[in-house]
């Protein structure tokens, strides 16, 4: 009798149905929806986390934790593409994007969290047999139990090229930023490692909520009054809120007397409206209004001083939160739909004028980390006339005397100085204003006469604001 033949027969194990895990199917779902729809987690995720809890699978733990997970994957995308490229046996645009979405929250879970390894494998495992199906959910185990052999530094000292060799490249990977987004930003903040480096985590950071009290409706008072809540460092109209601080449980954000806006945004609206005029002080502008923080500010600011703001952005659906945002100002507004560079009111209407850009977003890398993997080199060229041609229209719109602010979310030089250069060589009648006195107590503001904030400086998104007088 064979030796084969003399071994007992084992019954085959019974099929075992994978476990449904809330949270991960809802991070897995928010990655799905950023990757296939070019959709920002910021907006994806509240609307699922919101049917989550009302249907009872959530509670504010589990919701803390697939916030975590979308996050901190998007975050660190690029370096868990760089660990996982070095454990599988393919290139990694031939694995699928979902089991590379699945596989990135299992690397996030080994690398990036306190869950231990072997509950961060079990979960992804499952998840991917419940969105992936059995035969692929091998695969996802294999390559995580090839990850979990060393931790977050051990990997970066593998799959890192070293810093003497080529800098960029390395804090490419170990920050977890493309090599273009890394080699603009060092030109931008100048100086040499150390600053650089600080930039690049910040980014990657957890950004504070930050609320903004405006003026003649509710105080930076009344929102310390809430639980966690704690002053800003600049604004007098900022309130910070704790990690897990939730903005709709605050009865004036509810009720439109305060607002979510990030403090480097309130301190450009806030420079604009403390710049020095000549003359009147009577008709604002925000040129690019969508979708609504800094015109509910100016709105404000305006009412203070019995001022009319017209707030005008071109996308109708954006002019809608726009007008949501001003709904109660106490003031005299009005919100419009219409082209910034064609505008409808004559030139040399108004008093002040604000031009928050559309731009490439390299500032709030903190809020949309998605964005740094979307954008191209060739994006600043598509920005760039529209730049230009809405600079040249607010300074158009603005009286003689008045004050124009050219503002973006960027520190980009393409984006930021090299418009207002380009602009301004072409106006002579105009000067630029220093607006480092006009935020005092604002530290290490840059060279001037613009101004220029940076996350990991002034704990703010990189903003970026010149302010032009037209004088002729």
């Amino acid at each position: 009798m064979s030796e084969q033949s003399r071994r007992p027969h084992r019954p085959a194990k019974p099929y075992r149905r994978p476990q449904k895990d809330p949270v991960r199917i809802l991070a897995f779902d928010a990655l799905r929806a950023v990757d296939e729809r070019d959709a920002y987690a910021n907006l994806v995720l509240p609307p699922l986390l919101r049917k989550a809890r009302e249907n009872g699978d959530f509670d504010a733990r589990d919701a803390a934790l697939a916030t975590e997970l979308v996050y901190g994957t998007l975050r660190r995308q690029g370096t868990y593409d760089a660990i996982i490229a070095a454990c599988v046996d393919r290139p990694l645009r031939e694995v699928d994007p979902p089991v590379l979405d699945v596989l990135s929250l299992g690397a996030h879970q080994l690398l990036g969290t306190r869950i231990p390894t072997h509950a961060a494998v079990s979960a992804s495992v499952e998840l991917a047999r419940v969105v992936l199906g059995d035969g692929r959910a091998k695969f996802v185990n294999a390559v995580l139990r090839k990850v979990a052999r060393d931790d977050l530094d051990g990997w970066l000292e593998k799959v890192a090229p070293p810093y003497d060799e080529d800098p960029e490249d390395h804090l490419a990977v170990v920050h977890s930023h493309p090599r273009w987004v890394v080699s603009a930003l060092w030109d931008s903040l100048g100086g040499g490692r150390a600053g650089i480096e600080d930039l690049l985590a910040a980014d990657n950071e957890r950004p504070e909520v930050t609320l903004v009290a405006r003026p003649g409706r509710s105080t930076a008072e009344e929102l310390l009054n809430e639980e966690a809540a704690v002053a800003g460092r600049w604004s007098p109209y900022a309130v910070r809120l704790a990690e897990g601080g939730e903005p709709g449980a605050v009865e004036a954000v509810r009720e439109g007397r305060a607002g979510v806006q990030d403090e480097g945004s309130q301190l450009v609206a806030l420079a604009l409206a403390n710049a020095p005029l000549d003359g009147p002080d009577e008709k604002w502008l925000d040129g690019c209004a969508g979708p609504g923080g800094k015109a509910a500010l100016l709105g404000a600011l305006a009412a203070e001083r019995g001022a009319f703001l017209l707030a005008s952005e071109k996308q109708p659906h954006r002019a809608g939160l726009v007008a949501r945002a001003l709904d109660g100002n106490p003031g005299p507004y009005q919100v419009i739909a219409a082209d910034g560079t064609r505008p409808p009111w004559q030139p040399g209407t108004f008093d002040r004028v604000l031009v928050d850009v559309p731009c490439t977003g390299l500032g709030a890398l903190r809020r949309r980390p998605e964005a740094r993997w979307r954008r191209r080199p060739d994006d600043l060229d598509s920005f760039a006339p529209l730049q230009r041609a809405l600079l040249r229209t607010a300074l158009d719109s603005v009286r003689v005397g008045g004050v124009v602010g050219y503002a973006t979310c960027s520190p980009h030089l393409a984006e930021t100085r090299a418009v207002v250069s380009d602009v301004l060589k072409e106006r002579p009648h105009t000067e630029l204003i220093d607006a480092r006195p006009l935020l005092p107590g604002v530290p290490d503001l840059g060279d001037g006469p613009d101004i220029q904030l940076w996350p990991h400086i002034h704990g703010t998104d990189a903003m970026y604001l010149a302010l032009i007088r037209r004088t002729a």
